[in-house]
């Protein structure tokens, strides 16, 4: 017989949760960039989906269609391992706190709500630099920042706006990410628990019918503020120095003036095709990113 396999001493126990949630997140990302690309397009006001898709081939290739690429990867390897990490720390001695049980859904929400802080504060300014390379194409020649890659980006925020600029919408990322995670993390493991518990699903059905309402609910709680969030990290300034919007809330009071509640789920559908994906595979890639360390040992 065999040895069997000790489990694995030192960090690695405690950096797994992360990287095991940075590398599924980008994953995901690299497959969903295009979808993610016309989401924005959209709230900027170019159209809807067909129209925003036919204009960027015509007019700038499909090449297009990964601009910021960089810039999301960076995001996924900052926010996503902060996020998905800090979730299932927390998680765990929460369950261990609740002597082994299954956590209740408003526990496993409040878990959700911490991890979507931390990671937002963690990977805001690569949001921040991922927003403005998506939306350069929009702006007219002579206010487009023409940013190369994210590096770069951080780098040009820095020295021309000062450090703290790259934070800028900090605010309602954090709120969004709060929101969604909420969404999003507490609702899968609620939905893992129903479809394999109580309706005996095998493994790969439970994934898949988790992700799916787990992407559904992401989207529909965190929509609004990545509305308000596209809105504060694009905004340029007129020509007396003057910026749109004030601050978060300056946007969410012209924003129902203008359009009504309904205008903050400008681009839902869109949005939802993106964020539902976009859950789904990182669900899947972390399911077999682990049972990829568990065969080695890891």
């Amino acid at each position: 017989m065999g040895e069997e396999k000790k489990a694995p001493a030192g960090v690695w126990p405690t950096v797994k949760p992360f990287v095991n949630g940075g590398a599924s997140g980008m994953l995901a990302t690299c497959v969903i960039q295009p979808i993610d690309m016309i989401k924005v397009r959209i709230q900027l006001g170019q159209g809807s989906a067909a129209q925003v898709t036919k204009n960027m081939i015509k007019e700038e290739g499909l090449g297009a269609f990964y601009k910021g690429l960089s810039a999301g990867l960076l995001r996924q390897a900052t926010y996503t391992t902060a996020r998905l990490g800090s979730f299932k720390i927390l998680t765990n001695k929460a369950i261990e706190a609740n002597d082994g049980k299954p956590l209740p859904l408003y526990q496993k929400a409040l878990c959700g709500l911490t991890a979507g802080a931390i990671g937002a504060s963690v990977g805001s300014p690569a949001d921040l630099a991922l927003i403005r390379m998506q939306a350069d194409a929009t702006l007219p020649a002579a206010q487009r920042r023409n940013y190369t890659n994210a590096f770069q980006a951080l780098y040009r925020i820095s020295a021309d706006e000062g450090v703290l600029a790259l934070w800028k919408g900090a605010g309602p990322t954090v709120v969004r990410a709060m929101a969604l995670n909420m969404g999003m993390l507490a609702s899968y493991d609620q939905s893992v628990e129903f479809f394999k518990d109580t309706l005996g699903f095998g493994e790969a059905a439970t994934v898949l019918g988790a992700s799916s309402l787990s992407g559904f609910f992401a989207a529909a709680c965190s929509l609004p503020f990545d509305y308000v969030k596209t809105q504060i990290q694009k905004m340029q300034p007129d020509a007396e120095g003057k910026y749109p919007y004030t601050g978060s809330l300056d946007c969410v009071m012209k924003t129902l003036k203008s359009g009504g509640p309904f205008k903050f789920y400008t681009g839902f559908p869109v949005y939802c095709i993106r964020i539902a994906p976009h859950v789904m595979m990182t669900w899947i890639f972390l399911n077999q990113i682990q049972k990829l360390e568990k065969s080695h040992g890891l």
